[in-house]
């Protein structure tokens, strides 16, 4: 199944103006499997448009797990020349994430998919530094397939409704809407500049022993960044850098990376790094993924999700991590724009839920700003915030 030509065109539109903000003689980089080609072309054909150069870069899921199944660790850790010049030169990229198979790296050996990440270290480094500075701009989104519609546990058609609504592409103004979105982000992002400290605290859930972190965000040297659509597609968070971390976290939803599910994920930090790291299910790839290089064991992000529009966790990081009520930590690499220098193979976005859960008669949480509340059972306190 198609999605109707008319949100497509919709899509295209707000991606290139909007959140990449395309102008002419741009070298546009867009990327997607083709699965995604009728997302694709509409992309393509609103660059050109402006003006700038379309470049579509192939992915393809076959030949990732033909690469995982067949290669040796010296072929799954080489860098190609070819992406190196790329990330060099484009002034843009525009991704779709478009998966056939969500599932298909879950029986790859944890060293090899480990050795892929450090693959991409070298590439990560130099696109967050160039999109840091201002040389290059970014934008990914999804375009819905059966697999991630299943992951969902819906329909196609109901999946596709899902991800285009979350976007605003129902609406007549989509770019209008996510500017009205960024204008009231803003305020939470200044009310955080101004503090020091956060400490989030959250409940026990199946038996866990709740959450309690306290995070550094000392503002003389973390950022916070408001996400209104302009890297990821739809979006609705705040987040920094964190200086320093300690605690612990329980993580409400299962952490998934590359399709596989860690179940009840609890960290412990102390000076910013993780030094326990327990999980119900597939707890050894957990560590593995912890132990690939000396930066995937510190904290690189911290963030609030902000979007209300999204209320159910669908096994997909690009929705989860901004449901409205929850946050995020990301283990690994930081953003350099955000005040994080660490470096990293990997990050993994891991989400905790704030919200009331009344059919099982567990409270909200609380997330505090220099030992103010600010956010109560998943809701904002800061005066003039409207959701």
């Amino acid at each position: 199944m198609t999605p109707p030509t008319s949100m497509l065109d919709r899509l295209a539109d707000v991606l290139v103006t909007y959140s990449a903000r395309i102008k002419k003689g741009d070298l546009v980089v867009i990327a997607g499997d083709p699965i995604a080609m009728p997302a694709i072309r509409a992309v393509y054909r609103r660059v050109l448009e402006t003006g700038a150069h379309p470049v579509w870069q192939s992915t393809s899921l076959e030949l990732i797990d033909d690469l995982l199944e067949c290669g040796d660790l010296d072929q799954i850790a080489y860098v190609s020349p070819l992406d190196t010049h790329r990330v060099e030169t484009m002034d843009a990229t525009i991704s779709f994430w478009a998966e056939r198979n969500t599932r298909s790296s879950n029986r790859v050996d944890a060293r090899k998919l480990a050795a892929k990440q450090q693959a991409r270290k070298p590439y990560l480094k130099r696109f967050l530094e160039r999109a840091a500075d201002g040389d290059l701009r970014w934008v990914g989104t999804m375009y819905p397939t059966d697999a991630s519609a299943q992951d969902a546990e819906m329909s196609l058609r109901q999946y596709e409704k899902f991800v285009f609504e979350a976007g605003l592409l129902h609406l007549p103004d989509p770019a209008g809407e996510w500017q009205k979105i960024h204008e009231r982000q803003e305020r939470v992002r200044e009310f955080l500049q101004t503090k020091t400290e956060l400490r989030f605290q959250a409940p026990a859930r199946d038996g866990h022993d709740g959450t309690d972190l306290r995070v550094n965000v000392d503002p003389k040297k973390a950022v916070w960044v408001n996400c209104s659509g302009h890297e990821n597609f739809p979006d609705g968070e705040v987040f920094t850098g964190p200086q320093g971390v300690d605690g612990h976290v329980n993580y409400t939803f299962p952490a998934v990376y590359n399709g596989r599910e860690v179940e009840g994920v609890r960290l412990s930090f102390k000076d910013g790094r993780v030094v326990d790291a327990t999980a119900t299910k597939n707890e050894a790839f957990l560590h593995e993924m912890l132990d690939q290089d000396k930066g995937a064991r510190t904290l690189g992000e911290i963030a609030i999700g902000t979007n209300y529009g999204i209320t159910e966790f669908s096994k997909n990081t690009l929705f989860d991590e901004k449901i409205g009520g929850t946050f995020h930590a990301a283990c690994g690499a930081g953003y350099p724009e955000s005040g994080s220098d660490n470096e990293s193979g990997l990050h993994w976005d891991m989400i905790c839920d704030l919200r009331p859960d009344p059919d099982n008669n567990i409270p909200g949480g609380t997330i505090e700003a220099d030992g103010e509340v600010f956010h109560k059972d998943g809701r904002f306190l800061i005066a003039g915030w409207d959701d």
